[in-house]
């Protein structure tokens, strides 16, 4: 097991970014960059023994600063959407960055996965990155202290623990919005994945990807991913949820209890022999099949086209501040967020 630390890139306002590559002994590695505290690449071998970097994304900084589509960042401080950009909590409506449409709030508006990280290797196989976020810091209250660290296992799993402290009441739901391709950035779509969720349940959203407040069974539907299915078998049905976001976008209820860690969701591909599991303790995940990326392009200048990855982004639900019927995420001050994603290959 090491850590190295070595020089990513430069920031346009000339701050270094810092990549840390943690290897186990069994010929995985996964690098991490200081700028959004990023998942920069997850690299295992297929059924050959042949490594691949499973991660979407990019060459250099610029490419994650041009993008929107949060490759690999760490989100908070709200991840996912907050409707209207506004909640109330005790009594006091808070109003924060309105950055998708100008009607919602989308990933706590962009602040953590643009922030540059400070980081400390803690152990031969693990690094801590931490980050203040300061008061009011895109409407949000309280100062909130974050640390976030990556631990890879000679198991092939990469966890990712997250813990966050606040000094006032306030809404925490962070997560990692890595692109997944288990057939490697060169693969292509991933339409002919298999995935399963260990989940019977989604919430519906509207027409701006809001849940209606709706706990919808996925049975006889096409969001049914209890067993295997290719990700693309019905992703193209004249269902109205699939329609409005053009592909899966929506959040699914992991069975089980919220709290104790479990497992997610399952990912295979056949062409490489890869799989994917996923663990969490949080109550739900987001499915995303990159319905909106429009062939930027990405590693090796690789055009990271529609349904080139698949993120599974371990959650609260979103608009939960909201919807006092879902599990929720405000804490007081001194109360600690901590929860745990494992991304096992």
């Amino acid at each position: 097991m090491s850590v190295t630390k070595t020089h990513y890139d430069t920031m346009p306002d000339g701050r270094e970014v810092f990549l840390y590559t943690i290897e186990n002994n069994c010929g995985v590695s996964a690098g991490i960059i200081t700028r959004g505290a990023t998942l920069d690449s997850f690299v295992c071998p297929d059924r050959n023994g042949v490594p691949g970097d499973i991660i979407a994304g990019f060459d250099n900084i610029l490419g994650h600063i041009k993008s929107g589509t949060y490759t690999g960042e760490i989100i908070g401080q709200y991840a996912n959407r907050i409707a209207g950009g506004k909640f109330t909590l005790s009594g006091r409506e808070y109003n924060v960055t309105k950055n998708e449409k100008g009607i919602t709030c989308l990933h706590g508006g962009g602040e953590y996965s643009s922030a540059l990280w400070k980081a400390i290797i803690t152990n031969d196989n693990a690094v801590e990155f931490s980050y203040r976020s300061p008061d009011g810091e895109q409407g949000f209250p309280g100062n909130v202290d974050v640390k976030v660290t990556y631990v890879l296992t000679d198991r092939n799993e990469l966890e990712i623990h997250y813990e966050a402290e606040t000094d006032a009441e306030t809404v925490i739901n962070m997560t990692n919005h890595a692109y997944f391709n288990l057939g490697t950035t060169a693969n292509g779509s991933i339409l002919d994945h298999e995935l399963m969720l260990n989940c019977d349940f989604f919430t519906p959203t509207d027409e701006n990807s809001i849940p209606t407040g709706e706990i919808r069974p996925v049975e006889g539907t096409a969001f049914d991913f209890r067993e295997f299915k290719k990700i693309g078998r019905d992703i193209n049905d004249n269902d109205p949820q699939l329609v409005q976001c053009k592909g899966y976008d929506h959040n699914f209820c992991v069975n089980g209890e919220s709290g104790t860690l479990r497992l997610v969701a399952k990912a295979r591909d056949e062409k490489s022999g890869r799989k994917l599991e996923v663990y969490s303790d949080l109550p739900g995940v987001q499915l995303y099949t990159g319905n909106f990326m429009d062939g930027e392009k990405g590693k090796g200048g690789i055009g990271l086209d529609k349904n080139f990855g698949f993120c599974l982004e371990t959650q609260y639900y979103p608009d939960t501040p909201n919807h006092p019927s879902f599990p929720q995420c405000t804490f007081k001050k001194g109360e600690k967020f901590k929860s745990l994603t494992i991304f096992k290959v």
